[in-house]
């Protein structure tokens, strides 16, 4: 790069990486103009294809006696079981997919030429087509398989209709008529999530909608690893709703200087007390970083407890969002970093609102309210947890014991406080004891009152180390 002046294009075709080695150094990569195609102007551009729908679908036992309760016979779709190293695995393959075939019908028979297996469906008779691309002990079989898919299954709509794989159908697969992507298992890699739900984004005649769907398992109690289960369970979701705000229409954001101030354009929004980027670094990071850094911090372990309610919404923003992005920016000073934040959860808390139109005003639903938005401010939208969505699906789609146990392993996994995350909770600490007239108590019911509790206790125990500290050295300067 340094000897030359040859115009060099470098290209991804996704926004997260799958891992945390960087391809280029990040002084190399600011010599680059940054320009991103996203997902909402890609659908934008389609013919057919106009919506994606992202969605989860939780289960206790093993995955398959719930695969029916997901599996739309009528669509096109790309089944992709767990790894077997993943605790939603039976640890037989080939089991699993005999058990699969038995939830769609009775086998009539196989076609020797292509492998295709033809099932008769249980519910109207009709014959689905079912390729299988797990068994691998016959290799010649699987490569007509895939031969076939290739070159005759991706033309042809009539050719398959459902696919079942394992660590395969993701990058560079080709079957336009692909309608639903069903996901068995929680995936770590947001790279992969984009690489499964971008083989059912093709645009495809007949094609109008497109859905991902995530089957999970349900922690249970009775099992060893329930921590690790509700981990998983968060980060799903979490990824998810990532996806979703990255499929949303984008919105620029602008400082509303008065009341009365409504010039704004379609696609902006004013906000009161919004700090807009002051350097071409924020602007930079605003344009095309927003949805990286969205994945950094909902991949962070601290602000998946946080997203799902164990954290007040202003310690969220103020504090753990913004520790997440001095690490992953060490160059931003402070004042960018705030500029970041905001943008990080303005952004975050628009895109996961409900807007509704209502005469001539809009409204947009924030923490359980509708807001005006031409009314919006900074403080308001601070006190949203911008994630707060990933608890409510879960709240609706799990059961209340189900529920109680997320919530407890939450509350058993003890976040540690920083300094500064123990200081930016003393105001509301105060209030909180002004307005109920006494201490927070840590073994209390409501766990916002459990972490002002635990953040006091820190605190005294802090002053109490300065105090020993100060007669230490009072001590040693008196001798």
């Amino acid at each position: 790069m340094n000897g030359s002046d040859v115009h060099i294009v470098a290209m991804t075709g996704s926004y997260f990486r799958g891992d945390s080695v960087p391809v280029l150094s990040p002084e190399d990569e600011a010599k680059f103009t940054p320009v991103t195609f996203n997902y909402y102007d890609q659908l934008n551009g389609y013919e057919h294809l106009h919506s994606l729908g992202i969605g989860h679908h939780f289960y206790q036992g093993r995955y398959t006696d719930a695969i029916g309760e997901v599996l739309d016979l009528d669509k096109k779709t790309i089944v992709h079981i767990p790894n077997v190293n993943s605790g939603e695995s039976t640890k037989d393959k080939l089991e699993e997919i005999g058990r699969i075939i038995d939830v769609i019908g009775h086998v009539e028979g196989e076609d020797p030429d292509t492998g295709i297996i033809n099932v008769r469906r249980q519910d109207t008779g009709t014959i689905v087509r079912v390729a299988d691309l797990v068994d691998d002990t016959e290799q010649k079989k699987r490569g007509d398989t895939l031969h076939f898919l290739a070159h005759t299954a991706s033309k042809d709509g009539d050719a398959v209709d459902i696919i079942i794989a394992l660590g395969m159908a993701k990058e560079g697969f080709d079957w336009p008529f692909a309608e639903h992507a069903l996901t068995v298992g929680y995936r770590a890699s947001l790279t992969e999530v984009i690489q499964i739900i971008g083989r059912v984004t093709r645009d495809s005649p007949g094609k109008a909608h497109a859905q991902f769907t995530n089957l999970i398992a349900e922690p249970d109690a009775s099992q060893g690893e329930v921590k690790v289960s509700v981990n998983n369970m968060l980060k799903a979701i979490t990824a998810s709703l990532l996806m979703e705000q990255v499929l949303a229409q984008n919105f620029t954001f602008k400082t509303k200087k008065f009341d009365g101030d409504d010039s704004a354009v379609p696609g902006q929004l004013k906000i009161k007390g919004f700090k807009e980027p002051s350097s071409d670094r924020v602007k930079q990071i605003v344009e095309t970083d927003l949805n990286d850094l969205k994945a950094t911090i909902l991949q962070d372990d601290t602000f998946a407890r946080a997203a799902a309610g164990s954290v007040d919404a202003e310690t969220t923003n103020k504090v753990l969002i913004p520790k997440i992005i001095r690490e992953k920016y060490p160059d931003l000073t402070e004042a960018q970093v705030e500029e970041v934040r905001q943008q990080v959860v303005v952004d975050s808390v628009i895109k996961n609102g409900e807007v509704r139109t209502v005469g001539d005003k809009r409204f947009i639903k924030m923490a359980e309210k509708f807001v005006n938005i031409d009314e919006l401010n900074i403080n308001l939208i601070d006190s949203v947890n911008p994630f707060q969505r990933a608890f409510e699906v879960m709240s609706k789609s799990v059961t209340p014991s189900v529920l109680r146990i997320i919530q407890d392993t939450i509350t058993a996994t003890r976040i540690e406080f920083t300094e500064e995350e123990a200081l930016a909770l003393v105001p509301r600490i105060k209030n909180w004891i002004k307005v109920n007239d006494r201490k927070p108590d840590a073994r209390a019911e409501d766990p916002t009152e459990k972490r002002y509790a635990d953040a006091l206790l820190w605190l005294q125990r802090a002053k109490q180390k300065l105090e020993a500290q100060k007669r230490a050295t009072e001590m040693v300067e008196s001798e």
